[in-house]
């Protein structure tokens, strides 16, 4: 958090750039998602609203390769509900950043690694088929991100511990060896 934020101290002081704006707000973001982790409630609150202001006034999604807008400061926001334990939340706020326009426009790794983070709100929210749909979603969109990050791996093996799968699941499972085939 002190990192990202000490790096947006130095883009404020810089002269003005279109990038700024767009690297400035990706800072933010990653500094609320610092705050939350470390259980800093009104800090992530405080960034992720910063962030907001600078998408709102700088339409900068994917300016020059930097992936900022309203979208990702919308997933950041369900991650930090997420965090915080208000699955509900998170999960209202994940389908609304994921309806938005900007959701195509991020890299596919993004969009796949929020899928699989959010994995875990809906099954906290007691929700084990959104679980696995979010991660066969997150497969097909990007399956190095999927088959290879141990928290997906968890999150499908509680999914199918809660019961019934669909088809796409099942596959996801025994792609990754997690049922026989």
């Amino acid at each position: 958090m002190t990192a990202a934020l000490d790096a947006v101290r130095q883009i404020d002081l810089a002269p003005p750039h279109p990038r700024h704006a767009g690297i400035a707000g990706t800072l933010l973001i990653e500094a609320a998602l610092a705050a939350a982790i470390s259980s800093d409630v009104t800090a992530a609150g405080d960034l992720t609203e910063r962030a907001a202001r600078l998408a709102d006034d700088a339409n900068c999604h994917d300016h020059d390769g930097v992936a900022f807008g309203t979208t990702p400061v919308d997933l950041a926001r369900a991650l930090i509900a997420t965090w915080s334990g208000d699955h509900h939340l998170a999960v209202l706020r994940h389908r609304r950043a994921i309806g938005a326009n900007g959701w195509q426009l991020l890299p596919a790794e993004h969009r796949a690694a929020h899928l699989i983070d959010i994995a875990r709100a809906h099954l906290n929210f007691g929700d084990a088929g959104a679980a696995g749909q979010a991660l066969a979603n997150a497969d097909r969109i990007a399956p190095a991100e999927t088959r290879t990050r141990p928290v997906a791996r968890e999150a499908l093996t509680a999914a199918l511990r809660a019961g019934r799968t669909t088809a796409d699941v099942a596959r996801l499972a025994a792609a990754i060896g997690l049922t026989r085939s």
